[in-house]
């Protein structure tokens, strides 16, 4: 089998196709998740702390060495608004998969519960006894 006809293959599988599409949609999800959290649930967070952005929440470990107007030795610092803003994005993100996931294993379970269809009754005896009848007439 020829690599271009292997890679054909693997890359037309339902589930690379698939993976693909969740990539895709996880990446703009995450996008708008991002864009929620600094847009929308950060600045109230910074107006009540009294800071500009909160992604700009930071604890200065050294002060920046200047001469002039250039920075000879930028400063140090502890970013801690970016790192809660971070895990605000990961915990909204992670909350959102965890209800999809919940909903297909929800979905898949009632698919699993739908009750088979019932089997046909047994004949009763009169009804055996008819079928034979009817055979033996048929065999005369």
């Amino acid at each position: 089998m020829s690599f271009r006809s292997e890679l054909k293959e693997f890359l037309m599988r339902g589930s690379v196709v698939d993976m693909a599409v969740g990539i895709v949609i996880g990446g703009a999800f995450g996008k708008i998740v991002t864009s929620f959290v600094n847009d929308i649930l950060m600045p109230p967070l910074a107006l009540i702390s009294n800071q500009g952005q909160f992604a700009d929440l930071k604890v200065v470990l050294r002060q920046a060495v200047m001469e002039g107007a250039e920075v000879v030795t930028p400063a140090v610092t502890w970013n801690y608004g970016a790192f809660i803003q971070a895990i605000v994005d990961f915990l909204i993100i992670g909350t959102a998969i965890f209800l999809v996931i919940k909903a297909m294993n929800s979905m898949k379970r009632k698919k699993e519960e739908a009750p088979a269809p019932a089997p046909a009754p047994e004949p009763t005896k009169e009804e055996v006894l008819l079928t034979e009848i009817r055979d033996l007439l048929k065999n005369k």
